[in-house]
């Protein structure tokens, strides 16, 4: 409905005015109308004509020609032109679904990337989460999504690691790791991590020693080594890291991951662009190493492609990542979720790799959201060590949720930890508040979960059954409000999924759920005499928002 107005609009509008333009409607308070559009005031910019003069000339026109479909039109402020739908009209928005703006397109989606023999922290959560829900997102408009988590089981991290574990069980002595329980793996791995960027930092002998951990790892591939005692550590912590960010996405409830890429896979793919891009003077030695350098002038890094010990850097790895991916993958889009620290340095890659791949790089988005901080706005570090895993975000929320609640409902929690997430606009770093996340009051998840399961309780107690109801359009003003906030969801879908913006949907079914809220305070729905079109509006709205709430990765239960 909101696309065949603009397109009438934007129609009138170029055959009064002879002018290109692009009405676009936006909702205004429901006091005023259905739709706005401030086209009068855009049009006098360009032409010698006042705003009011365009917007009555605008008026008279669409009120013929509008008129199934629209009952009111009229002209506000300095220009504005608010429109009200017909009421039979605005039920129609309730068949309408989402547009299916990537119908048959091929999408990759990478997000997550945690590296094996470190931690899964709370910025990989927030990745994840966001990351399920963009991919959620692109299904409902239609594409064939690809999910795909990429991590570092290769690399300096994997070689401060191994050498930290080798040290803490004095040797390579394979069967000590079986003395680690499997509860605390992960974590112990992170502590390894920890110790090794310390050493590696602070004392030159094991700097040395770690520098040639890095160089075995790599060398267990080159050999296809697996039973050396080096390669049995290797491939145990490996494999540890592995299982232990598979039972936590199956905790989380995201969809699974159609493949995990490590960096071992891409190492070669990586290093033949890399003696393609020294052929073609793309990059260049210095110093031992295989650089890209900037060009004078030029807003981007000097990055290092292949160190001075002959090893493929971060950089190198990538350019393999994306040659995997468009051999592989062929899409039509391809999107990457990751922290917005390193902006600069996929700047560089994807600088790089349009030399080879241009059409792969023109298809590619790079989403960066901020970083979750601790209280006092303290940035974590893996490094240093004080980093919360995921799993300390979803004990803490299990806490909090206690404490607000009485009882235990992993269901909530999810909720919580998920919608305290994505109603962030990506981009803007969030302050980590258990507390805050749980509440069952005001914009959080659990209290949209509470809204389904209030309207799910209502539609139980009704003395009829929704399956023969059909809302007519004799509608009093507290059902109308309440229909016409039902019929923005398509169009709150649309957006979200055009700019990749999950925080859309989350402030929209926050709306949503106040409406409805406002709504119900004033007027029965079981037993009034206007129970048949009151309990199909609630059924409506419930559906609402538990499809909402599933675009999110976040579950409805009918009873909590």
């Amino acid at each position: 409905m909101k696309q065949e107005l603009e397109n009438s609009i934007t129609k009138t509008c170029r055959e009064l005015f002879h002018q290109p333009v692009e009405v676009n409607l936006t909702r205004p308070d429901n006091q005023f109308g259905d739709y706005s559009t401030n086209i009068a005031l855009l049009l006098a910019s360009r032409i010698n004509q006042t705003s009011l003069s365009i917007a009555d000339q605008l008026v008279k026109v669409l009120k013929e020609s509008l008129a199934v479909t629209v009952s009111q039109i009229e002209i506000a402020g300095p220009g504005f032109i608010n429109l009200r739908l017909r009421n039979e009209a605005l039920l129609m928005g309730l068949n309408q679904e989402p547009a299916k703006t990537r119908k048959r397109k091929v999408v990759v989606a990478e997000y997550s990337d945690p590296n094996p023999f470190k931690v899964l922290h709370v910025g990989h959560l927030y990745t994840t989460i966001v990351g399920d829900s963009i991919a959620r997102l692109l299904e409902v408009t239609g594409a064939t999504v690809h999910r795909l988590n990429y991590g570092g089981d290769v690399g300096l991290h994997v070689g401060k690691t191994m050498w930290a574990v080798i040290d803490n069980i004095g040797g390579e002595k394979p069967d000590a790791l079986k003395n680690i329980p499997e509860a605390d793996r992960l974590t112990w791995l992170s502590e390894r991590y920890v110790a090794g960027n310390l050493a590696y930092e602070e004392n030159e002998q094991a700097k040395q020693a770690i520098t040639l951990c890095n160089k075995r790892v790599y060398e267990l591939y080159q050999n296809d080594d697996r039973n050396s005692p080096f390669a049995q550590i290797y491939w145990m912590c490996r494999d540890w890291s592995y299982r232990g960010f598979e039972k936590l996405y199956e905790e989380l409830q995201i969809v699974p991951f159609e493949r995990f890429i490590s960096e071992s896979e891409v190492v070669e793919p990586g290093l033949e662009l890399v003696e393609r891009g020294l052929a073609e003077g793309t990059l260049e030695r210095s110093e031992g190493a295989v650089i890209f350098k900037a060009a004078d002038g030029e807003d981007i890094h000097t990055r290092v492609f292949l160190n001075s010990e002959g090893l493929p850097t971060y950089e190198a790895k990538e350019l393999g990542l994306t040659s995997l991916k468009w051999q592989e993958y062929n899409f039509d889009e391809s999107i990457m979720i990751t922290a917005n620290d390193i902006v600069a340095y996929m700047k560089v890659v994807l600088t790089v790799a349009a030399v080879f791949y241009p059409e792969s790089v023109n298809r590619t988005k790079h989403l960066t959201h901020g970083m979750v901080r601790l209280p006092g706005g303290q940035k974590m570090s893996s490094r240093r060590g004080n980093v919360l895993e995921a799993r300390d975000i979803l004990t803490a929320v299990d806490q909090a949720n206690r404490t607000v609640t009485g009882s235990y409902n992993r269901e909530s929690t999810l909720a919580a930890v998920k919608y305290g997430f994505l109603k962030h606009r990506l981009g803007g770093d969030i302050i980590y508040d258990p507390k805050e996340l749980a509440a069952i009051e005001g914009n959080s998840g659990p209290y949209i979960q509470y809204a389904y399961a209030r309207a799910c309780s209502i539609i139980r107690k009704a003395t009829q059954s929704t399956a023969s109801l059909k809302v007519t359009a004799d509608l009093q003003f507290q059902e109308r409000s309440l229909l016409w906030k039902i019929t923005e969801y398509k169009e709150v879908i649309d957006l979200a999924a055009s700019e990749l913006a999950p925080h859309h949907i989350c402030n929209y079914l926050y709306e949503l759920a106040q409406v409805f809220n406002r709504f119900y305070e004033q007027n029965r729905v079981v037993g009034d005499e206007r129970e048949a079109t009151r309990l199909l509006l609630v059924k409506h709205y419930a559906e609402t928002l538990q499809k909402g709430l599933g675009v999110l990765g976040i579950t409805a239960p009918e009873r909590l």
